[in-house]
């Protein structure tokens, strides 16, 4: 949870959500930042880092893309309005990039990933959509073994070779 934070222990901005998974069962072939439209409450609860966007997922609906079973736990800090937990939330591009990322969705089989939910300098909201493609058994498994050589390899730099 990266981030400035306030007195109050909110998040002012910096990462609210990350998707870790989504980067590993896809491959990601370009990123976008799109606006996400909120309650105020839902706002509130994001700043606090308490949402879940592992099983959530971007698809379209009348022409908008809109992001899924995405998790912002209800507020508790005494606001009275109450707000559907995983209802479905309307995501903000531009309509060339709409049609530009339907049309790989539906060409080429892609799918929109979200990756993270995070604030930008000016505290808005912003979610970041990754157009991946799946990744087979193997292909995890090489980037698996990839990661691994990777933190062998700076352990090996950072210890000068001493350790073998």
């Amino acid at each position: 949870m990266a981030g400035k934070k306030t007195k109050s222990g909110m998040i002012s901005h910096g990462i609210a959500a990350q998707n870790r998974k989504g980067r590993f069962n896809y491959t990601i072939l370009e990123t976008t930042e799109a606006g996400i439209v909120l309650k105020g409450p839902e706002v509130k609860s994001l700043r606090l880092g308490r949402a879940t966007i592992t099983e959530a997922y971007a698809g379209e609906r009348d022409g908008e893309i809109w992001l899924f079973n995405a998790y912002i736990p209800e507020y508790q800090g005494g606001v009275l309005s109450r707000f559907d937990t995983r209802a479905p939330r309307k995501l903000l591009m531009h309509r060339k990039q709409i049609a530009h990322y339907l049309g790989a969705v539906t060409r080429s089989g892609a799918s929109l990933v979200p990756l993270d939910i995070h604030f930008n300098a000016r505290g808005i909201a912003k979610v970041t959509l990754g157009l991946g493609q799946g990744r087979k058994k193997e292909d995890k498994r090489h980037a698996i073994a990839e990661r691994d050589w990777q933190r062998s390899k700076a352990r090996l730099v950072r210890s000068g070779g001493r350790d073998y």
